[in-house]
């Protein structure tokens, strides 16, 4: 039973309103979301494309669904409280700018990325870029402590937060592989070609965003049932294995088609 009992972390949080803080954050980015999805069905217009509504509605819903998660899973890490607050703050901040960003682009109806037509467009799709970067930074961190040191949690919730996070490096970097192309093609004047350079990416890049959610929440879930210790990783293991497979598939496909 003791082995049952989940070991408070360094980085259990001090100060409940400032993580209440990004938790109502990660709530409004995906009622931001769901909002433009209302807009969507009331506008209409194309869903696909560099301009529509598609972006502040799937944009909105991932980046709330993935700050949840990531305020989740890093209380299983064991890292300083101060240390562990400061890049949820940033990545919190982070998370409002990126979706800001795309919204606001989709209102003016203009593209959100690679869009270097007037100084305010590329001002607004660098920042965008500049933000990737500080995501990428961050969740490297992250992914680091959760190597670095055990995380807590029940049986299976380790093999699951350090396979979310691996997981989850592999969209950042498939993320910056499709802004990297598309900045390459915009500045040698492909414009056109710069807006679809990213299609072969994203289904590599969707498939991995949500490992860091997915994966602690089928421990958690294991955790609630009366199944062995060994029985319960063993179906996190294989869990793992069939996500990993998931994403080497779509990481072929993307070489493939690319």
């Amino acid at each position: 039973m003791n082995a049952e009992r989940t070991t408070p972390s360094r980085g259990a949080p001090r100060s409940p309103s400032l993580y209440r803080l990004y938790g109502a954050t990660a709530l409004l980015l995906i009622l931001s979301g769901l909002l433009h999805l209302v807009v969507f069905a009331v506008d209409g217009g194309p869903w696909n494309g560099p301009v529509s509504w598609r972006k502040p509605v799937t944009f909105g819903l991932s980046f709330g669904v993935t700050l949840l998660a990531v305020l989740w899973v890093t209380s299983c890490l064991r890292v300083g409280p101060r240390l562990r607050a400061g890049l949820l703050g940033v990545f919190a901040a982070d998370c409002v700018v990126e979706v800001g960003g795309i919204t606001l682009q989709a209102w003016r109806g203009v593209p959100s990325h690679l869009d270097m037509e007037t100084p305010f467009d590329t001002a607004v799709s660098m920042t965008l870029a500049v933000g990737g970067g500080v995501l990428v930074v961050v969740l490297t961190v992250f992914a680091v402590a959760s190597f670095r040191r055990r995380p807590t949690g029940p049986a299976g919730m380790a093999l699951a937060v350090r396979s979310g996070f691996a997981v989850l490096l592999v969209a950042l970097a498939s993320g910056a592989a499709m802004i990297a192309r598309g900045v390459v093609l915009t500045r040698t004047g492909h414009q056109d070609a710069a807006y679809h350079s990213t299609a072969p990416l994203k289904p590599l890049h969707g498939v991995s965003l949500h490992a860091v959610l997915v994966l602690p929440a089928l421990a958690w879930m294991l955790s609630r049932t009366s199944w062995s210790e060994t029985v319960r990783r063993r179906i996190v293991a294989a869990a793992v294995g069939c996500y990993a497979t998931a994403v080497a598939a779509t990481g072929v496909w993307a070489v493939l088609t690319y």
